[in-house]
């Protein structure tokens, strides 16, 4: 269990910047510890004492803002940090989900691919800024409005609990590897029925070889599930060897075939070639070569990405890798 102390010093050494933290924090423990041992001298106990010690130090947040002489000010002082959290909040939950719900109205509408995203953006812009703009005018009036008072006193019960340093940092990797692969998805499945190009009648002509569908393209959408899972995997229990293993695996089950459909005139469909005026001259020679080195260099960089990752959070460098 973590003490309020540690989640105290948590609390307040995230909000300065990285370089400052290990002096902030050794610092702030310092002096916790004195308050503390100067109340228990007097017979006061120690769980009570821990608690009047971090009321009277106040809000994390606040404390650090003053660490690195950062005022808390846009509309003021009193009301900064509950303006603050109210406002993450809001982007961080509502703002998702009501583009969310307008994405899912214009795909249940049957709308193109194209106005999907661009209502998406526009609609995102539009209510990130009347949320920000309504909430602070809220918080405005409020502190110019005589005799309020702080809308909620800080307690040491609002602490957060202490997260896992390296699992958060990994949620952004996460979120990223999710969005991409559904997206890839997402891809390989929109261009067999909404694909840019179309023939002389007007009917889309897929960007993949149709007849891939008998086999290979089902499988490379099961190998990209395997990826999700695979991500999570990371996120939940970091790298290490096993992961490094299963990430070659999938690189190698992925890389081989695509490799190998592409070269041998399997992957493209022929009528899209035709359509788009493919080859293209010598070009043509040029522009393969460039996308199986590219193909393959990004497995080789992710299957080293992996390794120096593991070796870095076992304690290592990466001039452990030779040696292990």
């Amino acid at each position: 269990m973590n003490t309020l102390t540690d989640r105290y010093v948590w609390a307040a050494v995230r909000a300065v910047p990285e370089a400052q933290r290990a002096e902030f924090g050794r610092e702030l423990r310092e002096r916790i510890g004195d308050e503390l041992d100067a109340r228990t001298e007097q017979g006061i106990p120690p769980a009570d004492a821990e608690r009047a010690t971090l009321v009277e130090l106040g809000d994390p947040a606040a404390l650090a803002a003053n660490y690195v002489d950062r005022p808390l000010h846009l509309i003021g002082p009193r009301y900064f940090l509950t303006w603050k959290r109210l406002l993450t909040m809001l982007f961080t939950i509502v703002l998702p989900i009501a583009v969310g719900a307008i994405v899912l109205a214009e795909a249940l509408s049957g709308a193109p691919i194209g106005e999907i995203i661009g209502s998406a953006i526009s609609s995102g812009i539009s209510i990130a800024a009347h949320l920000a703009f309504w909430t602070t005018l809220v918080f405005a009036i409020i502190e110019r409005s005589p005799g309020t008072k702080p809308l909620a006193e800080w307690t040491p019960e609002m602490l957060p609990q202490v997260r896992d340093d390296g699992r958060a940092g990994r949620a952004g990797d996460l979120i990223a590897s999710i969005v991409f692969l559904f997206v890839f998805a997402g891809a390989i499945i929109w261009q067999q029925f909404a694909s840019p190009v179309t023939d002389a009648s007007g009917d889309p002509v897929p960007v993949l070889d149709p007849a891939l569908w008998s086999f290979w393209l089902p499988y490379f959408l099961v190998l990209l599930m395997l990826e999700v899972l695979f991500a999570v995997a990371v996120y939940l229990w970091g790298w290490n060897w096993w992961l490094v293993a299963a990430n070659v695996v999938l690189n190698i089950a992925f890389t081989v075939p695509a490799v190998w459909l592409f070269t041998s005139g399997q992957l493209v469909n022929p009528a899209y070639l035709d359509e788009v005026g493919w080859p293209w001259g010598e070009a043509g020679q040029i522009v393969s070569t460039v996308i199986v080195v590219l193909i393959v260099t990004i497995a080789i960089w992710d299957i080293v990405d992996g390794v120096l990752k593991t070796v870095r959070g076992r304690g290592g460098s990466a001039l452990a890798v030779g040696r292990i």
